[in-house]
């Protein structure tokens, strides 16, 4: 540590977090700025494309709030991508929950597309269907726990009895086997 500082870029992050206990706001501060970065990295290339700044600070408000609940059986870092990867798909499931709101007459239900949207989306639907049909059970299971339901390959490994590689494996065929008969 350096002489008349109060914590050292040097420590780690387990060190940081015990300072940051103990009414050390600066090692929260260095927390962030370890990793910040690599949070918005990993949003980005998990697909989010906007508000990523707010997910990352949303992902250290919760962090910081929980912080009591992390136990050290891995980095920080992980923990915190766990963390945000939850905020990910909470903010997937909300956004398709508000596309699919019915109205309070359960009659209508609203949408942000026109007729011609509806008939294409209804197509594509129907050949999608269709595409689905040729894979195999696993390939079929794996492809809707991910694209209908957002669940994460580790859930998904876990609902199938399977590996969180081979749920991914099995996905990307997947994928590959539904574009193709969707080219035709």
């Amino acid at each position: 540590m350096n002489p008349g500082s109060q914590w050292s870029v040097e420590d780690t992050d387990e060190v940081l977090i015990e300072r940051w206990k103990a009414g050390e706001s600066r090692a929260a501060t260095e927390i962030v700025r370890r990793h910040a970065d690599a949070l918005a990295r990993f949003a980005s290339s998990a697909g989010e494309r906007e508000e990523i700044e707010e997910l990352v600070q949303d992902t250290f408000v919760r962090a910081f709030s929980s912080l009591d609940s992390f136990r050290g059986e891995s980095s920080l870092r992980t923990w915190l991508f766990t963390i945000e990867r939850r905020l990910m798909l909470d903010r997937r499931r909300a956004e398709k929950r508000e596309r699919n709101v019915i109205s309070l007459d359960g009659l209508d239900t609203a949408t942000d597309y026109d007729a011609l949207d509806k008939v294409v989306a209804s197509e594509t639907a129907r050949r999608v269907r269709r595409a689905m049909k040729s894979l195999s059970p696993m390939q079929r299971d794996v492809f809707t726990m991910r694209v209908e339901q957002g669940l994460a390959y580790k859930e998904i490994a876990t609902i199938l009895g399977t590996t969180e590689g081979a749920a991914r494996v099995h996905y990307h065929n997947a994928i590959g086997a539904v574009k193709e008969l969707l080219n035709e």
